[in-house]
Parts: structure tokens; C-alpha cells; sequence
């Protein structure tokens, strides 16, 4: 049988709509999935890892990384810089394994231009007060920035049709189940199938 190349997926959401969660179930529960962790310049937050949940680095080696190329996309985001490394993303790929990005809009918006392959998932909250509520329980953002992140968030969410998936969290279980569901589904594309060969002996 021929080794098959891994699939992108693509996630992408507005801050607290439990996107991060949501992410973390699936790749829990499916050990075909490879994580790239982005690089960011935004400060750690108090439950967060080097390069577990992040690489963070400074804004000039972020810009340096620009220079190079190393980026497959990046953004500036709450004025903050936010990218995925393009040789972890393809050696990942390569190995059949199946790449997660957890990205923001923006960054998702640069490989639907740059890629012809990926699967692209929108998540949001069933509403604005939900995902106002959850922002401020999390308690990690002065006032400014908790009125930055949802003033950007109106504006992601009027892009959801660039996406081919839409989930709307009002119930973390079954929308983890959906994104499951979404993962199997496009893994059973005949699309993808070169050759009835390649899947069963017809002999």
C-alpha cells in the first residue's frame, strides 16, 4: 500500500470560544494527530509552558524568523506576533502523520491563499455574552485587552463562510465530539483513493 501523506486541519476561533479545549480532546484521543506549537511574542501566561504551549521568543527574533521564511503563515494579533513553522508542519506531514494548527483567522486566511491542501474548522460560542463571560473568567487580560479581543472577535466571526466546517460551542462534549466526528469523516474520502488497490485485494 502506498504511504499516504498526512492532512492539515486547520482550527481556528476567537478567543474564549473554546477552541484550545477543543483541540487538546483530539489530539487526546487520536494518536495519528502531530501538534505544531506555534512561536509567539506575547508574554506567558501563568499555566503555560515553553515550548509545550508556545515558543516564546522576542519581537526581533520573530522578525528575523519573517526574514527567512521560516513562517508558513504568521500574524500580528492583539499586538502580538503569532507563527507556524514550516519545516515542523511539512516533516510532520511527510511521515503520514496528520498536522493540528491551532491558529488565529488571520493566519488561517494566509494558507488558504498560499496552500492547495487543509481542511479549515471555525469554532465560535452561541453568542457574544458567552464569549464575553468566558474571557473575563479566565481572568488573564486588563480591561483594554479583554475589549480589543472581542472587538476583534465580531469582525473573525463574520468570515465563518471561508471555512469548511463550523462549530458552535455551546456544549463542550458535543461539540468535542464534532470535531471527532469531522477528523473521521475526512479520512474516509474516496476522493483520497488512488486505487482500489490500495485498500483491498480483490482477488
Amino acid at each position: 500500500m502506498k504511504k499516504r501523506k498526512g492532512k492539515l486541519f486547520v482550527v481556528s476561533a476567537p478567543s474564549g470560544a473554546g477552541k484550545t479545549t477543543l483541540c487538546s480532546r483530539l489530539l487526546g484521543n487520536f494518536n495519528t494527530i502531530g501538534y505544531s506549537v506555534s512561536y509567539t511574542t506575547r508574554t506567558p501566561r501563568h499555566d503555560e509552558t515553553d515550548t509545550e504551549d508556545y515558543y516564546f521568543i522576542t519581537v526581533p527574533e520573530f522578525e528575523a524568523m519573517i526574514e527567512r521564511g521560516d513562517f508558513l503563515e504568521w500574524a500580528k494579533v492583539h499586538n502580538n506576533y503569532y507563527g507556524t513553522s514550516r519545516t515542523k508542519v511539512e516533516e510532520i506531514l511527510e511521515t503520514g502523520r496528520d498536522v493540528l494548527l491551532d491558529i488565529d483567522p488571520k493566519g488561517a486566511r494566509q494558507l488558504r491563499e498560499s496552500l492547495d491542501y487543509g481542511i479549515y474548522i471555525f469554532i465560535t460560542a452561541p453568542s457574544m455574552k458567552d464569549l464575553e463571560t468566558r474571557l473575563r473568567n479566565r481572568r488573564t487580560e486588563d480591561e483594554d485587552i479583554m475589549r480589543l479581543r472581542l472587538a476583534n472577535a465580531r469582525e473573525e466571526i463574520q468570515h465563518f463562510k471561508e471555512y469548511d466546517y463550523l462549530i458552535v460551542n455551546s456544549d463542550i462534549n458535543r461539540s468535542s465530539n464534532d470535531l471527532e466526528c469531522i477528523y473521521i469523516a475526512e479520512h474516509l474520502k474516496a476522493c483520497d483513493v488512488d486505487s482500489i488497490d490500495d485498500i483491498m485485494n480483490l482477488d
